[in-house]
């Protein structure tokens, strides 16, 4: 029997990595779902049979769809979207048929805590912002007006939700939009992180 000893992530500790000579594999583990990749087609095959031994599990093939992320494969790369979680927060909110806008926010709106009339039942407002902090997954560009909002869910005011609608609509011209990584690419990814 082949190795099997994975080392658990310390940035996420539902991330499982194998590393050897002849391969790259990840395991990520949600409740009872679990993703496999690795650059071994053999040796996913083998994670699936040690795990059918272990218990019983259901190959869904292919990775297309997982917590509301939706990924397509092509030659040219993969293609990361939350298209059908976009829309569900839409056609909840009542904007799906909206008028699509073009700015996120308005340029000159300052928000505080101070202004605006406080909203009697703040769970809605909460809610949305949590929905669309999810969503920033795939969708980077909103990440800057998503987090403003979330500073006053606290006590948001009707100014906040109304921004947040404003967000909404902004969604409304393109649900599908996400993240495309090339297969072929010399691109190297560097974060540096400034925390007090």
């Amino acid at each position: 029997m082949w190795d099997l000893t994975f080392c658990q992530s310390k940035s996420d500790y539902s991330l499982f990595i194998k590393r050897d000579t002849y391969s790259f594999t990840a395991l990520l583990v949600y409740i009872d779902d679990i993703i496999v990749a690795s650059d071994s087609p053999t040796v996913v095959e083998e994670i699936k049979v040690f795990l059918n031994t272990k218990f019983k599990i259901k190959n869904l093939g292919t990775l297309r769809y997982f917590l509301g992320l939706e990924i397509a494969r092509t030659v040219q790369g993969i293609q990361i979207c939350q298209r059908k979680y976009a829309l569900n927060i839409l056609a909840s909110s009542g904007t799906l048929g909206s008028r699509p806008s073009k700015l996120l926010m308005d340029q000159n709106l300052r928000l505080s805590k101070d202004k605006g009339d406080i909203l009697s039942d703040p769970t809605y407002n909460k809610k949305l912002v949590g929905k669309l902090l999810y969503l920033t997954i795939t969708r980077s560009n909103i990440s800057y007006s998503v987090q403003i909002l979330s500073q006053f869910m606290d006590c948001p005011t009707n100014l906040h939700l109304t921004a947040a609608f404003k967000i909404l609509k902004y969604l409304n011209r393109a649900s599908g939009q996400g993240l495309f990584f090339l297969s072929i690419n010399t691109l190297d990814l560097i974060a540096y992180c400034d925390s007090d």
